[in-house]
């Protein structure tokens, strides 16, 4: 249950009730009206700001409307108390009992708390990764992995069909430095040498030389002295094929897996992208023209003569895009848009696309280029993920033996495992740079989030696992649903702990609605500090222990407790694909 979703509900019932009695004007508009946590606790459970909304359309003074409200919600049996503040807020103190049921339900529902249908089993599709496949992954891109695939798991938890993409960036230019790069290592497996120069500009890593032997045992010689426009096209479809094998495998052990992977190659090849240009120019949409030279660094995509051009402006872009060079080939933006075009032909009216920090400026004529394309009717968000700055004890690490250029995404992984990796890739905002230190990732305090939160979890489960030894009598199945006891639970800390659990609900919605899982990260921190506080307590004060010898029922309530703790960070944990501890070592 979303308690403030259901209070919005009570409070809209109430001005519903007004207006059919005609102490309220009729059509007000009640879409603005929300009820959720007061900023400050001691203002009650629940605030909603329904009279300022109302006020001025109502021709009423905000605080009179406020108190007429008030009135109304006072007669639900759940609330004991009603407050009309400030300028005309209505702050409502809930009863115990009402949060004993919020704990009832928890335990019922297990780590299925939270689960709800805003989605409606819409679907969705949610792309990420899609480097192009010429290496390994590093970091960075295992940030966009981590937010794309819980983000996944999210928009699951509340409802909707999802479909996991992976597109994979296989024609241009880069895919064929890659094939020179994988020609250079065949060679060198043969024993030739044919200088370093060979390297320029292309990928000289070590996980290339693999592939130079697989290609020298597959075909000897053959391709030695060949021109390279014959051996080109081969070496490319190898070398994309390993590559591909090793970015799945390093995802996998990060724990992503995805439902559909797309060839940009396969696209273009179909006819997607005239199929693109030609709904364009049907729609009025193209030109030829010569834009104006951008200030500061030139995009790859301008030239200074004429080029075919797509009417972004129309759509609140800034100017107007390439989609053709002079020399009649596509721009990265054009096999975008028919990639965009075919995922809504599969059906994703939703779109929801996670990019590295070199693509922000792209993101507004993407959006600008689905609703062209899709007649208004498709949507894309894009979210942006900022680079991560890998340390170790503070130092940057630049170098990886791996990659020989940058530390791959395996090498951290296998360092510190993957469910550490995929947490602290959610302790800050996508578009904010995040500092993963891999020597602070491995202290076991509070400033280290991924201990914290699995530390409560742990605790928790050694405090139940201790109870059946304290009280082989009690069968904690039962005691944990035990509603009747649940009237001792009555201390401040244990009724704040519950309340934190009760607002879950509201913290999935919103996650999901704003397509922000890092939230979920910033609640179960706060939530674990909820709990760590109330264990210190009890080591202060024999009174608050979990367990008393001396009182099976507040011990039977204090495992009901503890138990919906445990539930409501495995809920937290389960949608970031970590796996919850039973026991810290």
């Amino acid at each position: 249950m979303n308690l403030f979703k259901y209070f919005q509900a009570e409070v809209l019932s109430v001005i519903e009730e007004m207006t059919v009695a005609g102490t309220l004007a009729p059509e007000l508009v009640t879409t603005k009206i929300v009820a959720e946590p007061p900023r400050e606790a001691a203002h009650g459970d629940v605030s909603t700001n329904a009279a300022l909304v109302l006020a001025k359309a109502a021709g009423q003074k905000p605080r009179d409307l406020a108190e007429r409200i008030a009135a109304q919600l006072a007669e639900n049996p759940t609330v004991v108390s009603v407050e009309v503040a400030g300028p005309g807020f209505i702050n409502l103190r809930l009863s115990d009992d009402f949060w004993y049921e919020r704990l009832a339900e928890i335990l019922t529902e297990g780590t299925a708390y939270g689960d709800q249908d805003l989605g409606q089993a819409e679907t969705v599709n949610v792309e990420y990764v899609s480097a192009n496949p010429t290496g390994p992954m590093h970091v960075g891109h295992g940030r966009g992995a981590v937010i794309g695939d819980v983000l996944a798991s999210l928009l699951e938890k509340v409802g909707y069909r999802v479909t996991r993409e992976f597109y994979i960036n296989d024609a241009g230019a880069q895919v064929d430095k890659l094939a020179q790069a994988a020609h250079f290592r065949y060679c060198e497996a043969l024993g030739i040498r044919i200088g370093e120069d060979a390297f320029e500009g292309s990928y000289p890593g070590h996980y290339l030389k693999p592939v130079g032997k697989a290609l020298a045992e597959k075909y000897g010689r053959e391709w030695v002295d060949a021109a390279p426009e014959t051996w080109l096209p081969v070496f490319r479809d190898f070398a994309i094929e390993a590559m591909m094998a090793l970015v799945t495998e390093d995802l996998k052990a990060l724990g992503v897996v995805f439902d559909r992977f797309s060839s940009e190659r396969a696209l273009v090849g179909a006819g997607g992208v005239q199929d693109v240009l030609e709904s364009l120019e049907s729609k009025g949409l193209v030109y030829e023209g010569i834009l104006e030279p951008p200030k500061g660094m030139l995009p790859e995509d301008w030239e200074p003569r004429p080029q075919t051009l797509f009417r972004s402006t129309e759509f609140g872009d800034d100017v107007d895009r390439p989609l053709k060079k002079s020399d009649d080939s596509w721009t990265y933006f054009a096999t975008d848009i028919a990639y965009h075009l075919d995922k809504f032909r599969r059906g994703f009216a939703q779109m929801i696309d996670v990019w590295g920090a070199d693509h922000g400026g792209y993101v507004k004529r993407m959006q600008a280029a689905v609703q062209a394309i899709t007649d208004g009717r498709g949507d894309l968000d894009v979210k942006v993920c900022q680079l991560v700055n890998l340390l170790e004890g503070g130092a940057q690490i630049k170098m990886s033996k791996r990659a020989g250029t940058f530390v791959t995404l395996r090498e951290v992984v296998d360092e510190v495992g993957k469910d550490v990796v995929r947490f602290i890739m959610l302790t800050r905002k996508n578009d904010a740079p995040l500092d993963f230190d891999t020597e602070k990732v491995r202290e076991q305090t509070r400033d280290n989030p991924v201990f914290y939160v699995q530390y409560a979890h742990a605790r928790a489960k050694s405090v139940l696992r201790h109870a059946k030894t304290e009280f082989p009598e009690m069968d904690l199945a039962e005691a944990a649903l035990a509603k009747a006891a649940f009237v001792r639970l009555t201390s401040p800390g244990e009724l704040a702990m519950i309340r934190k659990m009760g607002d879950w609900p509201r913290q999935v919605e919103t996650a999901a609605h704003f397509h922000e899982p890092h939230r979920l990260a910033f609640y179960l921190y706060d939530l674990a500090g909820e709990f760590h506080g109330l264990w210190n307590q009890g080591n202060e004060d024999t009174v608050l222990r979990f367990l008393r010898p001396d009182d099976l029922e507040l011990s039977a309530a204090r495992m009901g407790l503890v138990s919906a703790l445990a539930i409501v960070i495995a809920s937290g944990l389960e949608v970031f694909g970590v796996a919850p501890v039973e026991e810290m070592r």
